[in-house]
C-alpha cells in the first residue's frame, strides 16, 4: 500500500517527493534574471538518473524575468515584464540595470557615462539612492525585489520553502559588489549557500567538471549580454575550477548591435524617429539569426538588410570582443591553442557572426547546445543541489581569483602587496610589519587595492587602528597583519602585536565597487607606468631610509650629544645632517638621496661606535668576564 506524506495545514517542507532538499540557482542579470533548480523529470531510456536541471517559468511560461522594477504611488511594486512594458511612460519610477549600481558609491555614478536616466537623492549618504514616487531606493533594494519574485516563483513551483540558493555574479565583481549582492539576498529572505562566478556556472552547466580525460582543462567563457561583455579564462584541474583571468567591456553588449542597425536605418530613411528605429533594429537583428535577408521598414520607408551587410555594420563591435579575449589569454599566460572548450553565454551570442568569429579566433566550434540565456542559471542550480546535500558522494570545489592586488600603506606613501591579483580564493596570507618611530603605541592600517606602487595611485578600501602597542625602539615591534578572503571574495583584515597579543580587525565592506572596464584600466595603467612606478618606489624607499637616518641621529644627539661630542664634532654632524635634509626635500633622484644617506652614515660612524662602546661599558659595570662566559649548565 502506498503511503502519502502528510503535513498539517499551513505547514511547509523543504523536501521534495524524492526526499531531496529544495534548492535553486539564480542568475541575477543586468537585463534579465532567471531561477533554476534540479528536480525529477521523466526517466530517459538507459539513464538511471532522472534528476535534471531546468529553469522555472512564470504562469505565462516565460523563464526570463526582465530585471526591471517599477514603484507605484499606491505602494505597489511591479517586477518584470509588466514593469518593462511601461518603462518609457514612467521612466522616473521604473528602474532597470540596477546591477550596474550594486556596490557603487555616489561619486562613482559619473563613471556610468550618464546612461542611467534617474534622479538621485541629495541625501547625505555614500550609497546612491534613486528618487521614486514611493520614496528613495537603493540598487540593493531594487535587486531584492527581483530576487523576491524569483524566490516566490521557485517556491510556488517546488511546493515549499527553499533551503538555500546559489546566486551568480560576474567574475570581476569586487568585495563591495559581492557584499551588496548578499545584502539584496538577505532583504529577499534568501539563504545564500554561496556566490558563484557566472563563467564557472556556465562551465558546470556543460558538465565540463565531469570530463576527466585530461589532467588539466582550459575553458574560455564568452559572455555577450544585452549591455555588457565578459570573457573569462578558467582552468579545470581534477574537478577544481580556477578563474585564471577575466576581461571584457561593461559598455558593450547586444544593445550596441541594435544601435548599429538603427543608425543605418535612420541614415537610409533620412528619418529622426530614433525610438522606432531601435525597436525595428532589435526585430531585424533577431530575425537575421535564422534568415539571410530581412525586410526593414520605418513608417513609409522600406528596404532589405542582408546578413552580410549586418556583419559589416557590426564588424568593429565583434573585433572589440575578440581583442578582449586576446588580452584575457595574455593575462592568463596562455595561447588560444591551449584552450580546450569555448562556452557561449548570453542571448547576444545567438548572432551567427559572433559564433563564426569566435570559432575562427579560438580555432574550434564553441559550445552552444544549452540556451545561452539559461546556461548560467542551470549551472548555479547544479551547484546549489550539491551544496544542499542532495549529492553527498559528489564533490565540486569551485575556486575563483581576486581581480586586483590587495595591500597596505607603508611609511612614505608606498604600497606593500599582501595578496597579488589573480590569486586563487579562498586565501589567508599574513605579513609582518614594524614601527617607524621610537615608543610608537598605535598604528593605522590602511588597506588598498590596485597594481600601482604608491598610495595615491591605488584605491582605498578601508582604514582601522591598532592601539596598545608597548613602547619600544623603532623597528622592535612585530605587527602581524593577516588578509583573509573567503570563497565569495569578501575580505577580512586582522592586525596583531605579537608580543602582547593585542588585536584589531575589520571586515572590508566598502560602499562602492569597480566595473571590469575600470579594473582592466587599472591593470593597463600599472603596465604603462611600470618603469615610472618602480623609479617612484625606489625614490620613496630612499626617502624613508633618509628619514630613518635623520630620526636616529636626532634621537641620539638629544640623548647624549652634550657628553659625547665636542663642538667641532657637533658642527660636523649637523652640516652632514643639513645636506641630507636638503637633498631629501628637493631631490627627485633616488641615487642622489641614497648617496647622501650613505655619506651621513659615514660621517656619523665615529659617533655610532662611541655610543655602542659606552652602552657595552654601562652593561658590564659591576660584572666580571666570567659572568658572560658560556657554561655547560
Amino acid at each position: 500500500m502506498a503511503l502519502f506524506q502528510i503535513s498539517e495545514p499551513g505547514e511547509t517542507t523543504s523536501i521534495d517527493a524524492q526526499g531531496k532538499q529544495l534548492a535553486a540557482g539564480i542568475d541575477l542579470g543586468t537585463t534579465n534574471s532567471l531561477v533554476a533548480t534540479v528536480r525529477a523529470t521523466s526517466i530517459h531510456e538507459g539513464d538511471g538518473d532522472n534528476r535534471r536541471a531546468e529553469t522555472l517559468a512564470d504562469e505565462t511560461g516565460e523563464s526570463l524575468l526582465p530585471s526591471v522594477v517599477r514603484y507605484c504611488e499606491n505602494g505597489k511594486i511591479e517586477v518584470g515584464k509588466i514593469a518593462k512594458n511601461v518603462q518609457l511612460d514612467d521612466i522616473n519610477n521604473t528602474i532597470s540595470s540596477a546591477k550596474r549600481l550594486l556596490g557603487r558609491a555616489v561619486g562613482d555614478i559619473k563613471t556610468l557615462g550618464g546612461s542611467l536616466p534617474y534622479n538621485f537623492s541629495d541625501a547625505d549618504s555614500n550609497v546612491p539612492k534613486i528618487q521614486t514616487i514611493a520614496g528613495n531606493v537603493t540598487a540593493i533594494e531594487v535587486s531584492a525585489e527581483i530576487l523576491k519574485t524569483l524566490k516566490n516563483r521557485a517556491e510556488d513551483s517546488l511546493g515549499g520553502p527553499l533551503k538555500g540558493v546559489v546566486i551568480t555574479v560576474p567574475a570581476y565583481f569586487d568585495e563591495a559588489q559581492r557584499q551588496a549582492t548578499k545584502d539584496a539576498a538577505r532583504l529577499a529572505d534568501l539563504n545564500v549557500f554561496r556566490l558563484l562566478n557566472e563563467p564557472t556556472a556556465a562551465a558546470v552547466a556543460y558538465g565540463l567538471d565531469q570530463k576527466n580525460e585530461l589532467d588539466e582543462r582550459i575553458i574560455a567563457v564568452y559572455d555577450l549580454g544585452g549591455g555588457t561583455f565578459d570573457i573569462s579564462i578558467l582552468k579545470l584541474n581534477k574537478g577544481v575550477f580556477e578563474v585564471m583571468a577575466t576581461g571584457g567591456d561593461s559598455a558593450l553588449g547586444g544593445d550596441d548591435f541594435d544601435h548599429a542597425i538603427a543608425t543605418w536605418i535612420l541614415q537610409e530613411s533620412d528619418s529622426d524617429l530614433t525610438h522606432h528605429a531601435m525597436s525595428e533594429a532589435r526585430r531585424v537583428k533577431e530575425a537575421l539569426t535564422n534568415k539571410d535577408n530581412v525586410n526593414v521598414s520605418l513608417e513609409s520607408w522600406q528596404s532589405t538588410l542582408s546578413r552580410a551587410q549586418f556583419d559589416k555594420l557590426v564588424a568593429s563591435l565583434v573585433k572589440k570582443t575578440l581583442l578582449a579575449c586576446r588580452r584575457a589569454l595574455r593575462d592568463a599566460g596562455l595561447s588560444k591553442e591551449q584552450v580546450h572548450d569555448v562556452v557561449m553565454v548570453g542571448g547576444s551570442t545567438r548572432m551567427p557572426v559572433i559564433r563564426e568569429q569566435v570559432a575562427v579566433f579560438f580555432d574550434k566550434p564553441p559550445l552552444v547546445d544549452i540556451d545561452p540565456d539559461k546556461v548560467v542559471a542551470i549551472g548555479a542550480a547544479l551547484q546549489a543541489d550539491v551544496l544542499a546535500g542532495n549529492k553527498p558522494d559528489e564533490e565540486m570545489l569551485l575556486l575563483d581569483v581576486i581581480p586586483l592586488s590587495l595591500g597596505l600603506e607603508t611609511y612614505g606613501g608606498l604600497v606593500e602587496k599582501v595578496i597579488s591579483r589573480n590569486t586563487t580564493i579562498p586565501i589567508a596570507r599574513a605579513q609582518e610589519f614594524t614601527t617607524f618611530k621610537d615608543n610608537q603605541t598605535a598604528m593605522t592600517i590602511h588597506i588598498l587595492q590596485g597594481e600601482r606602487e604608491t598610495v595615491e595611485e591605488n584605491r582605498s578600501l578601508a582604514k582601522f587602528a591598532l592601539k596598545g602597542i608597548p613602547p619600544m625602539v623603532a623597528g622592535a615591534a612585530r605587527i602581524k597583519v593577516t588578509f583573509q578572503v573567503d570563497a565569495d571574495g569578501l575580505l577580512n583584515v586582522e592586525a596583531e602585536e605579537e608580543t602582547t597579543g593585542i588585536k584589531s580587525n575589520i571586515a572590508v565592506k566598502p560602499s562602492y565597487g569597480l566595473t571590469d572596464t575600470e579594473i582592466e584600466g587599472m591593470i593597463r595603467d600599472s603596465m604603462d607606468n611600470a618603469k615610472a612606478d618602480m623609479e617612484a618606489r625606489r625614490l620613496r624607499e630612499q626617502l624613508v631610509e633618509a628619514d630613518r637616518t635623520l630620526e636616529a641621529l636626532d634621537s641620539a644627539m638629544k640623548t647624549d650629544a652634550d657628553k659625547m661630542l665636542n663642538e667641532d664634532e657637533v658642527t660636523l654632524l649637523l652640516e652632514a645632517r643639513s645636506k641630507l635634509h636638503d637633498i631629501k626635500e628637493n631631490s627627485q633622484d633616488s641615487v642622489e638621496v641614497k648617496l647622501a644617506t650613505k655619506h651621513m652614515e659615514k660621517v656619523a660612524e665615529f659617533y655610532v661606535a662611541r655610543r655602542m662602546n659606552d652602552n657595552v661599558k654601562t652593561a658590564m659595570q659591576g660584572q666580571s668576564v666570567s659572568d658572560f662566559a658560556d657554561t655547560d649548565n
